[in-house]
C-alpha cells in the first residue's frame, strides 16, 4: 500500500495511552492509517529521526485567530487553535467569516457573554467579523454594561443570545468576567445554567484580580467554584497564573478541594510572569490598584511602543485614546525572585491542568491588528511572547530544562488533557490529540534538544525553534522546519448538537 506521507523513525508518544516507541507512522486521506515499524512507501516521507511525534498542541485560550497569528502559532507546535475566554457574536458569522478567509490551523470559538451584554446595554453592534480584541476594546459612552448589574429583562436577552450561540456551534461561553465586574451572581447562575443544559463548558476569567479583601482573588474563585457546584456548569478557569497574583498557593488549594468533591472545574496556565490585556480594561481604573494588586504602574507596559506607564492618569488617558491598545501587564519577576517562581510553576504544573497561550493578536506600531499574510512576520509588530512560544517554552523549561514536569506528562497537558476539556460538546476533538490508528493526522514532531523560545519582550515576533514538521489534517504546515505558505487545511471545531 502507498500511503500518503510516512513519518520515518521518530519517537513517537500518545500521552493518552503512555505508548513510547521509535517507529514510522504512515498517514492516509488525513487519517493516521498505521503505526509501526518498516512500513510501507508513501507518496511524501519525512525523516524524524531523533524527534518525537505526537498529536498537534491544543491550544483553548488563543485570541491570535488570523493566519499571521496561525503561523507563529505552528512553530509552537499548535495545530488547533480557540478562541474561547472572549469568544465572539454571532457565533455563525464569526464562523462564516473565518471559513472565507481560509485557515493555516484548526479554529473555533465560544458564544461571548460579554460581548452580548455590551449590547443589551446599548453602544456596541454585533459583528461576527470584528476581531474579538478589538471588540473587547470597544467602550460605548456609558460604562454601565461593566460597572451595573444587568436587569431582569436585559439578563434574558445575554441569556438568549448565549442559547442562540450555542445553537450555532459555540464551543461554550466565555466569560471574562473581570471586564464586567458589576455583573451580578443572579445572570452568571443563568448564563452557567445555559451552557450546562449543552453539556458545554464555561471559560472564564475571574472578577477580581486583587490581593485584599473585599472582592479578591480569593472571593473570585470561590464564586465561580459556587457556580460550578450550583449549575453543574463545567467551569475552566482561564489563567490560573495571572489572576491570582500572590494568592495562588490559597487559590490553588482551593481548586484542588473543588475537583476532590467531584465538581467539573477545570484550569490552565501559561509559563510567563507577565499578562496581557486592553488598556481599557476597568480593572486599571481602580483608584487603589497599586494597593490590592501589589504593583506599581510602571509594571504596565504599551506593546505597541514599550512606553511604561507611571501613573493612573497616564492610564486613563490611554483608555481615551485608543481603549483597544495591547498592554503588558508584568506582575510576576520571574527573573529575580525565586519565590515568584515558584508561584508560577504552582499554577503551571497543575495536576490534570491544560497549557494555554491567551495568545495575543499581532498588532502593528500604530495600534491595529495585524491581517495580512506576509512571511516572515514583520518584525515590528507586537503582541506578546506568549503569541510564538507558550508550549514551546513549556517543553523547554519545564520538561527539559528543569526537568520539573516528566515528558509524557508534559505532552498531556499540551494535548489530551486540553481536549478532555471539550470533547464532551465538541466531538470533533476526540479525533484529535491522540496518536492512534484512526484519528485524525493532526501531528508534530520536534527536536526536545533545539526547542528554543526566540520571542522576548524586546522583539516578539520571532519564531520558535525546534518544530521540523507540522501537518493538520493530514497536509503539512510545516516540513523540515520550513513553512509552507500555501497551507490553508485548518477546519472549524464546533460544538455538535447530541
Amino acid at each position: 500500500m502507498t500511503y500518503d506521507h510516512v513519518i520515518r523513525n521518530g519517537r513517537v508518544i500518545d500521552p493518552e495511552t503512555g505508548f513510547d516507541k521509535i517507529c514510522d507512522v504512515a498517514i492516509k486521506d488525513g487519517l493516521i492509517a498505521e503505526i509501526g515499524e518498516n512500513l510501507g512507501a508513501g507518496a511524501m516521507e519525512s525523516d524524524a529521526t531523533g524527534l518525537i511525534v505526537c498529536p498537534g498542541f491544543i491550544d483553548l485560550h488563543a485570541h491570535g485567530q488570523s493566519v499571521a497569528a496561525d503561523r507563529m502559532q505552528a512553530f509552537d507546535g499548535i495545530t488547533t487553535t480557540l478562541e474561547l475566554e472572549v469568544g465572539a457574536v454571532p457565533v455563525a458569522e464569526w464562523y462564516d467569516h473565518h471559513a472565507t478567509k481560509g485557515r493555516v490551523l484548526n479554529y473555533g470559538t465560544a458564544a461571548a457573554w460579554i460581548l452580548a451584554r455590551k449590547a443589551v446595554f446599548g453602544g456596541y453592534d454585533p459583528d461576527g467579523a470584528m476581531h474579538p480584541i478589538d471588540a473587547m476594546g470597544h467602550n460605548p459612552g456609558d460604562p454601565s454594561w461593566s460597572l451595573d448589574a444587568a436587569t431582569p429583562e436585559q439578563t434574558d436577552k445575554i441569556v438568549a443570545m448565549m442559547h442562540q450561540g450555542l445553537a450555532d456551534g459555540a464551543i461554550g461561553i466565555g466569560i471574562p468576567n473581570g471586564y464586567a465586574a458589576g455583573a451580578g451572581v443572579k445572570e452568571l447562575s443563568l448564563v452557567c445554567d445555559a451552557a450546562a443544559a449543552y453539556d458545554a463548558p464555561t471559560f472564564t476569567h475571574i472578577a477580581n484580580a486583587s490581593n485584599i479583601d473585599p472582592k479578591s482573588s480569593v472571593d473570585s474563585y470561590v464564586r465561580l467554584i459556587g457556580l460550578a457546584g450550583a449549575t453543574g456548569a463545567r467551569m475552566h478557569i482561564c489563567h490560573l497564573n495571572s489572576t491570582s497574583l500572590m494568592d495562588i498557593e490559597r487559590v490553588a488549594t482551593l481548586v484542588r478541594n473543588a475537583q476532590a468533591q467531584g465538581l467539573k472545574v477545570t484550569t490552565e496556565a501559561y509559563p510567563y510572569g507577565a499578562g496581557s490585556t486592553v488598556v481599557g480594561a476597568e480593572f486599571f481604573t481602580d483608584p487603589q490598584f497599586v494597593e490590592r494588586t501589589g504593583s506599581d504602574y510602571s509594571n504596565i507596559e504599551l506593546a505597541k511602543n514599550h512606553e511604561r506607564f507611571e501613573s493612573r492618569d497616564q492610564i486613563m488617558a490611554a483608555r481615551e485614546s485608543n481603549p483597544s491598545d495591547l498592554v503588558i501587564w508584568h506582575f510576576l519577576d520571574i527573573d529575580n525572585d525565586d519565590s515568584h517562581q515558584k508561584m508560577l510553576d504552582t499554577s503551571v504544573t497543575m495536576e490534570d491542568g491544560s497549557i494555554a497561550s491567551d495568545a495575543m493578536p499581532w498588532i502593528r506600531p500604530d495600534g491595529k491588528i495585524y491581517d495580512e499574510v506576509e512571511w516572515p512576520l514583520p518584525r515590528e509588530l507586537a503582541a506578546h511572547p506568549r503569541s510564538s512560544a507558550t508550549f514551546v517554552r513549556f517543553l523547554r523549561d519545564y520538561v527539559r530544562d528543569r526537568q520539573v514536569v516528566p515528558l509524557v506528562e508534559g505532552l498531556a497537558k499540551c494535548t489530551i488533557y486540553p481536549a478532555r476539556v471539550i470533547e464532551a460538546c465538541a466531538p470533533q476533538i476526540a479525533r484529535k490529540a491522540r496518536m492512534q490508528v484512526g484519528f485524525d493526522a493532526d501531528i508534530v514532531a520536534f527536536d526536545l534538544a533545539a526547542l528554543a523560545d526566540k520571542a522576548d519582550f524586546a522583539d516578539m515576533a520571532q519564531p520558535s525553534e525546534g518544530v521540523r514538521h507540522l501537518l493538520v489534517g493530514g497536509a503539512p504546515v510545516i516540513a523540515d522546519g520550513v513553512l509552507n505558505t500555501e497551507a490553508r487545511n485548518g477546519t472549524a471545531i464546533r460544538r455538535t448538537p447530541k
